[in-house]
């Protein structure tokens, strides 16, 4: 086992500095479910902390991190029961309503907003996954390919089938 990084203040420093992206990823890499979420950024800590899992310098913190993040939702999906982990519906976002928004236009805001997620949870796991990663989290194709242990090619092409496939499907709900 490597040396403890408990002592490094830089390694404590970043991981609170991204604690909420790092939170807001182990959701979208837990099914959307906070609560899997928590454990998994808990035991991502753990591994950092107790040197696991070590920051080499080979590619930013947030790519690195993003990674362990990543591969111990993984681990943990592979001990659970893959029905348990779909039980739970997808928490809705949280919506801030202008004063000035009308009621049916914060309708039509919702209604658009569950079709991109609907046709988001419709795509394969690495398209969904790369797309999170690039739009949500802003990180380069790149880093996203580092963090999901693929080739840059491969994320590329996850990257450009999940854009075509999202304005396809959302391009199908506008015209009809």
């Amino acid at each position: 086992m490597s040396e403890p990084q408990t002592d490094s203040p830089s390694v404590r420093e970043q991981l609170e500095a991204w604690h909420s992206e790092s939170f807001a990823w182990a959701v979208a890499c837990c099914d959307h479910e906070p609560g899997d979420a928590e454990d998994v950024l808990q035991m991502t800590y753990l591994k950092i902390l107790d040197g696991r899992a070590r920051f080499e310098g080979r590619s930013a913190f947030k790519t690195w991190l993003f990674g362990v993040v990543r591969m111990t939702a993984l681990e943990q999906r592979r001990r659970a029961w893959w029905g348990w982990l779909r039980t739970a519906p997808v928490e809705a976002v949280r919506e801030h309503r202008s004063l000035d928004e009308s009621p049916d236009d914060a309708l039509a805001r919702r209604e658009k907003i569950d079709q991109i997620r609907a046709a988001c949870l419709r795509l394969p796991s690495r398209q969904r996954e790369v797309l999170m990663l690039v739009f949500h989290h802003d990180v380069t194709l790149d880093e996203a390919a580092q963090i999901m242990r693929v080739s840059p090619g491969s994320a590329r092409k996850h990257y450009q089938r999940g854009k075509e496939q999202l304005r396809a499907w959302l391009g199908q709900l506008q015209s009809a």
